[in-house]
């Protein structure tokens, strides 16, 4: 983003709407796109210049290996633009995706064990398949769907309510090193509830598709979920036991007439896409009698892998858990497990 459109962005009272109309007036000049604005806007968009606002602002992000980019902006995403307040302006640590390359993955950040296994697995799918996943970097569902685009080796982006220096949850400051981020929230600005529903419909917004894998009634997947129906984006969502809490909003957007998912070659058909077969990982060695007996009864209970292995069944639980992030364990009503 030039310096000057920068400037004008940072201006008190110009907001997104304000900007684009004044850009579009004048496309070539921020200083008559500024005066169309009126006079007080002009005098305040003159003090925003001179103090260097601007240009500092330009230089963290410099340093920090981040662009600023606004409406106008060769690389500024084309589906932000459908919505009613654009991000001005957009920050960004890496590439972007084009819309009809790229799928969201949401879902609730205390997830079951399941739900965050079929996350991975529809993740590493969607990847190998070429696809960019886009999700929010939050606990649960979110890193999920993060790590497992990164195991497919393929490209994954993060839309943070917080600055891209602000990087939230903490803990996964590594994931984020590894994947794109954005963010409309300027360096420095930490994470606050009333960001992150600013944040969903950016998922939104660069998706062409939006996955609800598990979401409880109140959640703001559903929030993510409405604006993409607001835009025309396909939404879809993995059904849930009738009676678990975690799953009533997933089971309720099917109601509403959301895409049923029940797995990640269905999402590929559903978009008309072409995976390549996806090679498991192997158990590591402390799991390998766990997952071989697993694999050799089909399907049990921890107990019955408990009796064929001599592990305590807190043992053995702990693995199943494990192996189900792995995509080589699925869970199943119950409390039964199978090995994939």
């Amino acid at each position: 983003m030039e310096p000057g459109w920068l400037a004008l962005a940072l201006t008190p009272g110009v907001g997104p709407k304000r900007f684009l109309q004044a850009q579009v007036r004048h496309p070539e000049d921020p200083h008559a796109a500024a005066r169309a604005l009126g006079e007080a806007v002009a005098r305040a968009y003159r003090e925003v210049e001179r103090s260097g606002e601007a240009e500092r602002l330009l230089e963290r992000a410099r340093k920090l290996g981040a662009r600023v980019l606004g409406p106008g902006d060769a690389g500024y995403p084309e589906g932000l633009l459908h919505l009613p307040d654009p991000p001005v302006p957009l920050f960004v640590r890496g590439e972007l995706p084009e819309v009809p390359k790229a799928v969201a993955i949401v879902g609730t950040r205390r997830a079951s064990p399941w739900a965050l296994a079929f996350a991975r697995d529809l993740a590493r799918t969607l990847a190998g398949a070429g696809v960019w996943v886009v999700s929010g970097l939050a606990r649960g569902i979110d890193a999920a769907a993060h790590q497992g685009a990164l195991e497919a080796g393929g490209p994954t982006l993060a839309v943070l309510g917080s600055a891209l220096d602000r990087i939230y949850p903490p803990e996964h400051r590594r994931l984020a090193e590894a994947m794109s981020l954005a963010s409309e929230f300027p360096f420095g600005t930490g994470p606050r509830p009333e960001h992150f529903p600013r944040r969903n419909r950016l998922i939104a917004a660069l998706s062409r598709a939006l996955v609800v894998v598990e979401a409880p009634e109140r959640s703001g997947a559903l929030i993510t979920a409405r604006h993409a129906l607001e835009l025309g984006r396909e939404v879809l969502a993995v059904p849930g036991r009738p009676t678990d809490p975690k799953s009533r909003g997933t089971n309720r957007l099917i109601q509403d007439g959301a895409f049923p998912l029940l797995g990640p070659e269905e999402l590929l058909a559903y978009l008309g896409l072409e995976g390549k077969p996806e090679e498991k990982p192997a158990p590591p060695p402390r799991l390998a009698a766990l997952y071989r007996a697993l694999s050799e009864l089909g399907e049990g209970l921890p107990d019955d892998l408990a009796q064929r292995t001599g592990r305590s069944p807190a043992e053995v639980l702990a693995g199943l858990t494990e192996l189900e992030l792995l995509g080589l364990a699925e869970a199943l009503p119950g409390g039964r497990y199978r090995a994939r």
